[in-house]
């Protein structure tokens, strides 16, 4: 099972660290990464394996949340994500 996990914001120093950091902890596996520097803005998607987490998607959520200092982040199931974007 995947998930995917974007963050958008004004970029600063260690963004992907304290994303990944915080998968680490989960026990999620990053697969992929994409990640976007324009101009001050930061834009990342990445794809997660979330088959062998010690928590659920939704405490995920959470614990990215604490460390987003300003970033939008969103975590999905990727069954979701892919209806979403569905055409």
């Amino acid at each position: 099972m995947r998930a995917v996990i974007t963050v958008l914001g004004k970029d600063m120093v260690g963004i992907l660290a304290k994303v990944s950091g915080t998968c680490a902890q989960a026990n999620a596996n990053v697969i992929e990464v994409t990640q976007s520097v324009l101009q001050e803005f930061f834009a990342m998607v990445m794809l997660i394996d979330v088959s062998e987490m010690n928590c659920d998607l939704a405490e995920l959520r959470e614990n990215l949340g604490k460390n987003a200092e300003g970033m939008t982040i969103h975590v999905m199931h990727e069954n979701i994500f892919n209806s979403m974007h569905r055409i």
